[in-house]
């Protein structure tokens, strides 16, 4: 569009469902930035999630009622570097359109309702504190890192939010909200040209000067884990233990992060998944249950992998999965696991394509940090068995491991 917004149709004939992402890139982790021309801002933590929840509300009331008079279900999240609003529905496509790309782009805060949010995200804080499995998962995160800010909650501390004013809601509301920095994306039984027609239409009557360029301001993280262990007591039925992996390199955008994400992934499938000796061996042994899984998790500031479920003996678990993953190491992995693993992968993706959520949200993503998802395919086809045994050794150091541990008090 004329201001920068990027919007992307996706037309699915005979789909009934239409789905519609409108996504910032503006997550978590941007907690310190300059804007072209300005000072540079240091803002609360958990200042993006709190403004995700405050974009619902409006003078005349909240936006679900309206969703919900057009037939269509919305919601929003925000992640360590995004922030997506979103609606699905079989009717009424134009207004429900409408009524996203409006409300995002029409942000009321007065003093009343951002103190009465203070309240209500402090509770979501203290539910999530309660919850074993994210504290198990974002404890390793902060075994991990030490001064980047992807190990500090999404929705801050109880503290940092005490802090936040409607005027710093607007700050950041102007600094990353802007259509330069968004980008729209809808899925469905749609017909593009009118869904641009629309959009055109809409953004016509709304003037935004242009916006230069921001600069996101980390601080330099060390290369090694903060550290080792990170253990959590709560009233847990057998004890959670997650392990993962720091990457020592990370400045990769575009393919290249691409890349690297999609051959992390056969790897840790290759070495952790269901089907695998190891995986066997540890369920024969009762050491892991069926929550034991893995995932990476990949940005151009930060990597890392998360393996792990609940165990009732971590200690003799990571001792046992040292043993076997040395001996993988040494051996590499075989050719025929290897194709099936891959095979595997592209299967899954190509399962992917018939949900319009899984796209909206995966497009958005790759787009953000550079890359492209319909390149998914064709990487992975590219992938040999040597670039994943290479993986295999670069990311298995153990001295980059972290653990974390819930255990009862």
């Amino acid at each position: 569009m004329d201001n920068g917004l990027r919007v992307y149709v996706l037309p699915k004939p005979g789909f009934h469902k239409t789905y519609a992402t409108f996504a910032t890139k503006y997550g978590s982790v941007d907690n310190h930035f300059r804007l072209e021309g300005e000072d540079e801002i240091v803002v609360p933590d958990g200042i993006a999630h709190f403004l995700e929840h405050k974009m619902f509300e409006e003078p005349e009331g909240d936006i679900f009622a309206t969703y919900a008079s057009q037939g269509a279900s919305a919601n929003a999240f925000t992640s360590f570097d995004q922030t997506v609003y979103l609606f699905s529905a079989t009717e009424n496509i134009e207004d429900n359109l409408e009524t996203l790309i409006n409300f995002v782009q029409n942000p009321y805060f007065t003093d009343q309702n951002v103190e009465k949010e203070k309240g209500i995200i402090g509770q979501e804080i203290d539910m999530y504190q309660d919850n074993a499995d994210w504290r198990v998962y974002f404890g390793l995160i902060e075994a991990m890192y030490k001064s980047h800010p992807v190990h500090i909650d999404i929705a801050g501390t109880v503290e940092s939010i005490a802090t936040i004013s409607k005027e710093t809601l607007y700050r950041c509301y102007h600094a990353f909200y802007h259509p330069s920095n968004m980008l729209l994306f809808v899925v469905g039984g749609v017909n593009p040209e009118e869904v641009f027609e629309l959009v055109r239409n809409n953004q016509a009557k709304k003037s935004y000067t242009p916006q230069g360029s921001i600069e996101r301001i980390f601080d330099q993280e060390q290369v090694g884990v903060a550290e080792k262990l990170r253990e959590s007591k709560l009233t847990v039925s057998m004890p959670k233990c997650l392990f993962g992996f720091k990457e020592k390199k990370v400045d990769f955008t575009g393919e290249e992060l691409l890349r690297r994400d999609l051959i992390s992934k056969i790897m840790l499938d290759l070495l952790f998944g269901s089907s695998t000796a190891l995986y066997q061996k540890l369920y024969d042994e009762d050491l892991i249950s069926d929550s034991f899984g893995h995932e990476y998790n990949s940005s151009p500031q930060y990597a890392f992998s998360a393996v792990g479920g609940d165990t009732p003996n971590p200690d003799l678990l990571l001792q046992r999965i040292r043993e076997e993953v040395d001996i993988i190491i040494k051996s590499g992995f075989k050719e025929t696991d290897f194709e099936r693993t891959r095979k595997k992968k592209i299967g899954g993706y190509l399962r992917m394509l018939n949900s319009a959520e899984n796209i909206a949200h995966e497009f958005t993503k790759y787009q953000f940090r550079g890359s492209d998802f319909f390149d998914v395919i064709h990487v992975y086809e590219s992938i040999t068995l040597e670039d994943v045994n290479q993986r295999l050794c670069e990311h298995i150091d153990w001295e980059q491991m972290a653990v974390s541990l819930v255990v009862n008090p």
